[in-house]
């Protein structure tokens, strides 16, 4: 029975899982190489998959060749070096087309019989000529392959406005729908410029810590229900702090004079609120 390992071939690229059959031992954070769709490829073992914990898991059609040896090695440092000329000559190639795009990164198979030149551009490209002049240099297969600008973000990487780097440069192997609901539930203000990232979209954090807002959000009443305090007074909730858990409430104390408090969630109970009646 073979092995499967979850590997990554990009520093910052998805987890793709492979079989393995072979006689070295593989432990996590071992480079080795790996026959793939897109040719042999070196990658990182970031992960073993047990057939106990994945009783249904399909043997991968992609499998892992052998563990890198110091050849191997020594010819993935090669390989980075190439890559880094060979994006300084498609920059170069890039303005002699005026092509409006904009190239992000390089990267060559294991093999070296294919080069991917990643880029984000607004429009549709005409980048037929420029792939015949990037042929004719490198005399390998060439692939232009165009990238959103969350990609972008991705793997030019950065600091996010927390002061960390960016989750999608770091852990997030897949990018996940951000809606501004996620905002909403949070309590955070609905300002473009505090809700966008650095590719200027929604930030991917919103995500991350949406099951844990909507389940803390579940616990607490609504602004504007009505609810009656551990201490026998009655009022309407003004305002909720969701991590705290807490609820500020305007109660009425002594006949017509009203106050704000605030009081723990525990400490409430809750008046459903009456539903419209629909006008006939």
């Amino acid at each position: 029975m073979s092995e499967i390992f979850g590997v990554r071939f990009r520093e910052i690229g998805k987890i793709s899982y492979l079989s393995y059959k072979g006689n070295d031992k593989l432990e996590v954070g071992d480079i080795v190489i790996a026959e793939t769709k897109l040719g042999t490829e070196n990658g990182k073992v970031l992960v073993k998959v047990s057939q106990e914990s994945h009783p249904d898991l399909a043997e991968p059609t992609e499998k892992i060749i052998r563990k890198a040896t110091e050849k191997d090695l020594e010819s993935i440092k090669e390989k980075a070096e190439e890559e880094k000329k060979a994006g300084i000559i498609c920059k170069e190639k890039i303005e002699e087309h005026k092509l409006n795009m904009k190239l992000i990164d390089v990267e060559y198979t294991f093999g070296r019989n294919k080069v991917i030149f990643y880029f984000v551009a607004d429009n549709r490209v005409d980048f037929r000529n420029l792939v015949k002049d990037l042929a004719k240099i490198f005399r390998v297969r060439i692939e232009l392959r165009q990238v959103g600008i969350r990609d972008e973000a991705k793997m030019l990487g950065g600091l996010g406005p927390c002061g960390k780097c960016l989750c999608c440069g770091t852990f997030l192997n897949d990018f996940q729908p951000v809606s501004i609901k996620m905002a909403k539930d949070q309590g955070i203000s609905l300002n473009p410029t505090k809700l966008s990232g650095l590719c200027g979209r929604l930030m991917c954090c919103l995500k991350n810590e949406e099951e844990t807002y909507q389940y803390l959000n579940s616990k607490l009443p609504g602004t504007g229900d009505y609810v009656t305090t551990s201490d026998g007074l009655k009022g309407e909730v003004s305002s909720v702090n969701v991590l705290r858990q807490t609820v500020k409430v305007v109660v009425t104390v002594n006949k017509d004079e009203k106050e704000i408090r605030e009081y723990p969630v525990s400490q409430l109970r809750v008046k459903p609120r009456r539903k419209k009646e629909k006008v006939k």
